[in-house]
């Protein structure tokens, strides 16, 4: 039986691993289908694809698009796996973002209207009740949407084009922190002190807070990497 802080995609998730370890699905088998398994399990079929997401991201599950759910291996990565190896390393995309969206944020505060505030308000309380849920899927887009907002209100196109135009890559960079579900709710708690800066019109502030909420999430994700230290500008 579940426990009443652990949520139905995560109960299904720890099933169906325990499953695979103990060789009830072995190693280069399918999963039951997808209907089978949901009415099995007694859950949605939303919440049986993003546990088997969350097993696919940890190294168990192969998922092939109209030819079912196999299973990969029957040990977890140490860490989630990055889909985007081929183009971005994991590291390096946490590097740019920390690049980027410091100096944005620096540029939004400065920038920053009632209107943007109360959207950015209005996507943390989406946010909070998404990660409540474990929907991580509308999670990394509104995390995303946090984000893209700030960079637009900063108002350097070239930047914001980077962004958008790596957006996959950039909300699974989002969505990876996400599997620390002892630290579900710790991205909620980061873009609260980001919007509290922005807010103040902080600059300096705003872009301290984006910097340190992407490098907690880069080392939630398994990635850490030496960042600045002592003032900004040097």
């Amino acid at each position: 039986m579940r426990s009443t802080t652990q949520t139905v995609t995560e109960a299904a998730t720890e099933t169906i691993r325990e499953r695979i370890e103990r060789g009830e699905y072995p190693v280069g088998s399918a999963l039951p289908a997808q209907r089978q398994l949901s009415e099995e399990l007694d859950i949605s079929r939303a919440a049986l694809r993003e546990a088997l997401s969350t097993l696919e991201a940890l190294g168990l599950l192969t998922i092939r698009a109209g030819k079912g759910v196999y299973v990969q291996s029957d040990r977890a990565l140490s860490g989630p796996a990055w889909r985007f190896a081929e183009q971005s390393s994991l590291p390096d995309t946490y590097q740019v973002r920390y690049a980027l969206e410091g100096f944005a944020a620096r540029m939004a505060a400065l920038a920053m209207t009632d209107e943007v505030i109360a959207s950015l308000e209005e996507n943390m309380e989406q946010l909070h009740a998404s990660l409540t849920e474990g929907d991580l899927d509308t999670a990394a887009r509104l995390d995303f949407a946090f984000h893209m907002s700030i960079v637009a209100v900063a108002g350097n196109g070239a930047i914001e084009a980077i962004l958008r135009s790596s957006g996959e890559i950039m909300q699974e960079s989002q969505r990876l922190p996400f599997y620390r579900r002892e630290l579900l709710q710790s991205t909620y708690r980061e873009h609260r002190a980001i919007l509290d800066a922005l807010k103040a019109r902080d600059s300096e502030a705003a872009g301290r807070a984006i910097e340190a909420h992407i490098t907690a999430a880069a080392q939630r994700a398994g990635v850490y990497f030496p960042a600045p230290r002592g003032d900004w500008a040097g």
